[in-house]
C-alpha cells in the first residue's frame, strides 16, 4: 500500500472508532433523556462511518464511501422520525425521561 494515501496508521482509525462508540454505548446505558440516547447512537452511526471510510481508503475500494452514505442517509430519516415521536410523546411533561413512556396511555 503506498505510504501517501493514509497519513496515519490504519490502527489509529480504529482505536478512534472504537472510543466513539464505546461513548456513543454508553450514552445510550446510561443517561435516560431521549435526546440524549439518540445523538449517543448518532455517535455510533458515526463511528462506523469512520471505519468504513478509513478501510475504503486504506484497500482502495470505494464500496466503503458508498455504505458510509447510507448510513448517514438511514441515520437522518431516523433521527427526524425518533425526534418527532419524542416531541410527541413528551409534549405536555415538565421532564424526559424514557421510563415515562410506560405510564403514557391513549
Amino acid at each position: 500500500m503506498p505510504a501517501h494515501l493514509l497519513p496515519m496508521p490504519l490502527a489509529n482509525y480504529v482505536s478512534l472508532s472504537a472510543v466513539m462508540f464505546f461513548i456513543g454505548v454508553a450514552g445510550v446505558i446510561v443517561r435516560r433523556n431521549p435526546l440524549i440516547m439518540l445523538m449517543s447512537i448518532e455517535l455510533m452511526f458515526n463511528a462506523a462511518n469512520l471505519l468504513f471510510v478509513a478501510y475504503a481508503r486504506a484497500w482502495l475500494n470505494n464500496a466503503g464511501h458508498i455504505f458510509a452514505f447510507l448510513v448517514i442517509t438511514v441515520a437522518a430519516a431516523e433521527a427526524a422520525i425518533a425526534l418527532a415521536i419524542v416531541v410527541v410523546a413528551f409534549r405536555s411533561s415538565d421532564r424526559v425521561d424514557v421510563d415515562d413512556v410506560r405510564t403514557l396511555h391513549g
